[in-house]
């Protein structure tokens, strides 16, 4: 399964997070990092979720980007 993760640079790290899986985040100094950590946090967050006998989400997050002219 492919899921959606969000990216989003701080300051000094980088977060990414996973839409269809609330509370499955992580963070890292580097986005390499940070997307290392998600595919680890999401493979754990599942093995979580089966281990508790819950029904693993399938994947329905969609990104796109929208460009809009600055005024």
């Amino acid at each position: 399964m492919k899921y959606a993760v969000v990216i989003e640079k701080g300051d000094n790290s980088y977060g990414a997070d996973v839409p269809d899986l609330p509370g499955c985040v992580a963070v890292g100094e580097t986005r390499d990092e940070a997307m290392s950590l998600i595919k680890e946090a999401i493979e754990f967050h599942l093995e979580g979720m089966r281990e508790d006998g819950e029904i693993i989400p399938k994947p329905h997050t969609e990104t796109e980007y929208v460009e809009v002219l600055s005024a």
